[in-house]
């Protein structure tokens, strides 16, 4: 999503870039409760992706569904306009341990995601796509602390993605 969401995020509409060197492994991990992942996430940090473009304040509500899939209703308010914004909706289909395929059709965008990182209190995630071509920092709430920020940071990083394009999200708290 630029929250998630996109970014989740979301990951986009075969980006032609990449935001991370492909000679570094990429993992999704292992232990991950599909259940602690369900509900709303904050986008605080995100790589450009066109299916966010002039998107701001971008959340995500996943919705648990059979066999640890979700349901997935994303948000985003247009930098510089007022009034409801735009709702996307689609699902994330599991392909593995942490592993997805999100499908937003009315943002013409069907992607792998992968969560990299959740810290022990499922408050905070990293989410990646294997290729690079899209990245997220989601939050539960829509101000992150410091350490778990750098955290999340130190995963993408491990993970091979520069953090120069990363794009951060002011949702009306600290960063």
């Amino acid at each position: 999503m630029r929250a998630l969401a996109a970014g989740v995020l979301l990951l986009l509409a075969g980006c032609a870039g990449s935001y991370r060197n492909s000679s570094v492994a990429i993992t999704s991990i292992a232990a991950f409760d599909t259940d602690r992942f369900a509900g709303r996430w904050y986008e605080i940090a995100r790589y450009p992706v066109p299916f966010e473009e002039d998107c701001k304040l971008v959340s995500a509500e996943l919705e648990p569904l059979a066999g640890g899939d979700y349901a997935v209703d994303m948000f985003c308010h247009f930098e510089g306009v007022t009034g409801p914004g735009r709702l996307m909706t689609g699902t994330l289909r599991r392909q593995g341990p942490a592993r997805y395929r999100l499908d937003l059709p009315a943002a013409g965008y069907s992607g792998d995601y992968w969560v990299l990182w959740v810290d022990e209190n499922y408050r905070t995630a990293v989410i990646g796509q294997p290729g690079g071509g899209a990245g997220w920092i989601l939050n539960r709430d829509t101000a992150i602390p410091l350490d778990r920020l750098r955290a999340a940071r130190e995963i993408l990083d491990w993970n091979g993605y520069d953090l120069d394009p990363l794009i951060f999200v002011n949702q009306g708290g600290p960063l």
